[in-house]
């Protein structure tokens, strides 16, 4: 089988929707290794977008599926429930930041989590609007789609969006907008346009993921927090792609010196299996009446055990600590890149998620070309890399945090070759 036929395939079967970042194939893969279908190795820098912070197929992961397989896959919680649901409930209202009694629900993906989040906050507060920022990501649902800062290709053609759902601007110093700015937008939107005492929540990425990997400065959060408490509004944390020792602590929120009152996550929860969760304030998360709550798959039995794994590895691996020391090195050997770059205009990035921002060679326009021949060049020489931001400029590393030191630093040697390579491509262009 080759890349290409299974590529002709797809196109025929698979809707154009679907939006495709490489056409290799997988076959298997290994930590923060992936084999695809003609036996090619490439070195991931992806990890299923965050989703694999423990690396691909980790041993004591793979343990838990396994025995879990062989006892049950399915009887929907909501019938016939089972004790790990349970304990992995336990375990995130111990860590999820907030010193207050909490609650959890599990469902499927982050976009329900994100869905079920507001219902939370709605059912709790009897408000109906909500607030997110320009640059945001929530996920490809209705209101996920609604509560997204960017149109394309989110919510291009798709029609009206949910109402009663306002952006204001995220602050990024290299973009000239601060915190104050963003706050002071908040300000403005209560004198002209919506009543606080309308609004059920603010949510926020502290990390935002699709937009750029810019960090929510600790002002905006405090500013958040007490714009919350003057209101009645409920604070909302989208650690959907922050979570798991991703940034350095178990969550981007443990950071900073607020908290939350609801946190939503999924993609590194479950070492690849489908689970996410919402957990909050034990009083907003029991407003809604049974049934309320909950879907046929939440809190698959098979993602929970991979769950339980996947925090156990954290723990007992100290990927905290390890995201720290790679972010670290990574850092130093992307600013000693921008030395010789001028295209490179920023490096940042908390922890093991970490992100470079290209401009033209004047510095005053987002490159969308160059992070994409970035990208490409890297995949020419076997490294998965992803660009996001809301201009698409910017190249985001987000490798299983258990990547080997001798795999890391021959992905970044790649990597080098390959800004190198999309300068000379520049030069000639």
């Amino acid at each position: 089988m080759k890349n290409a036929e299974v590529s002709v395939r797809r196109d025929t079967a698979i809707s154009r929707g679907v939006g495709m970042m490489t056409q290799v194939y997988a076959e298997r893969a290994s930590n923060a290794e992936i084999w695809d279908i003609e036996g090619n190795r490439y070195i991931d820098f992806a990890a299923g977008i965050a989703v694999v912070n423990t690396g691909h197929c980790h041993p004591k992961v793979v343990a838990a599926i396994e025995k879990q397989v062989k006892q049950f896959t399915h009887t929907c919680h909501q019938v016939v429930p089972y004790e790990n649901y349970i304990s992995l409930a336990e375990r995130l209202n111990d860590k999820v930041p907030g010193d207050f009694d909490k609650k959890t629900i599990f469902v499927t993906t982050g976009a329900e989590a994100v869905e079920n989040a507001i219902k939370v906050a709605r059912i709790a507060t009897g408000r109906p609007a909500v607030i997110a920022f320009g640059g945001s990501f929530h996920g490809r649902t209705f209101m996920g789609m609604s509560l997204t800062g960017k149109v394309e290709p989110y919510k291009k053609g798709f029609g009206a969006m949910m109402p009663d759902v306002y952006h204001v601007p995220f602050p990024v110093d290299l973009h000239g907008i601060s915190s104050e700015q963003a706050l002071g937008a908040i300000t403005k939107l209560f004198k002209a346009d919506l009543d606080p005492a309308r609004v059920a929540a603010i949510i926020i990425e502290p990390v935002q993921g699709e937009g750029g990997f810019y960090v929510a400065p600790p002002e905006l959060m405090r500013g958040l927090r007490a714009l919350c408490d003057e209101h009645g509004i409920v604070m909302i944390a989208d650690e959907v792609q922050t979570g798991f020792a991703r940034t350095g602590n178990m969550f981007a929120m443990d950071a900073y010196d607020v908290d939350a009152d609801l946190t939503t996550m999924a993609k590194g929860l479950a070492g690849g299996m489908p689970l996410a969760a919402v957990t909050g304030r034990a009083e907003l998360m029991d407003a809604a009446n049974p049934g309320g709550l909950g879907g046929t798959y939440a809190g698959n039995p098979l993602g929970v055990a991979a769950a339980h794994a996947v925090l156990d590895v954290i723990e007992e691996e100290d990927l905290c600590a390890r995201a720290n020391e790679l972010g670290s090195r990574l850092k130093q050997r992307l600013e000693q890149i921008r030395e010789t770059t001028p295209q490179m205009v920023e490096v940042r990035g908390p922890g093991f998620m970490v992100a470079a921002e290209f401009n033209t060679v004047n510095g005053n326009a987002p490159d969308a070309d160059f992070a994409n021949r970035v990208r490409a060049e890297g995949l020419k020489r076997n490294l998965i890399l992803l660009t996001c931001g809301v201009y698409g400029n910017v190249v985001r590393f987000l490798a299983p945090i258990t990547i080997p030191d001798e795999v890391l630093a021959e992905g970044l040697d790649i990597l080098e070759a390959s800004i190198t390579a999309a300068k000379e491509a520049h030069a000639h262009a």
